[in-house]
């Protein structure tokens, strides 16, 4: 899974005047932190691989091992820690943005966001029962 450039190194239209340039070189906290979120499944995905490459690896406990075989696997698992690595900066980077654009932000307390749901649940359950009962209207009509 790849990560999609940040929009700071694109480069604005040739009708973009300054505003856009702004808008161009700002991400917004959503994109960020989908970004974050794809970088953390990469590096979920990473590890697994290292965990695999050492699990197929032989200990050398005496036995013959092919020299080929075992450069080419250590040279696999240092490619994946250095990949490892950048996703990890790649990460901190993100997560150094997202608190640098929130930072002017009051935390929600957990209590007032399960209010906050426990209303959208009953607007929801509204909705669905006003629904119900047009379609029932309409049943009866025809």
């Amino acid at each position: 899974m790849s990560t999609p450039p940040l929009a700071a190194g694109m480069a604005p239209g040739p009708f973009a005047g300054p505003q856009a340039q702004q808008a161009a070189r700002e991400v917004n906290t959503a994109s960020l932190c989908r970004i974050g979120q794809e970088t953390v499944q990469d590096i979920v995905y990473r590890t697994m691989e290292i965990f695999q490459l050492l699990r197929n690896m032989q200990l050398p406990n005496g036995v013959t091992y092919h020299t080929g075989t075992y450069q080419d696997r250590l040279t696999k698992l240092q490619d994946h820690l250095r990949q490892l690595s950048i996703l990890f900066r790649k990460l901190r980077l993100v997560y150094d943005k997202c608190n640098e654009n929130c930072g002017g932000m009051d935390p929600i307390p957990v209590e007032k966001l399960k209010q906050k749901n426990q209303q959208l649940k009953q607007i929801v359950d509204q909705l669905r029962n006003l629904i119900w009962d047009v379609n029932a209207l309409l049943a009866l009509r025809n």
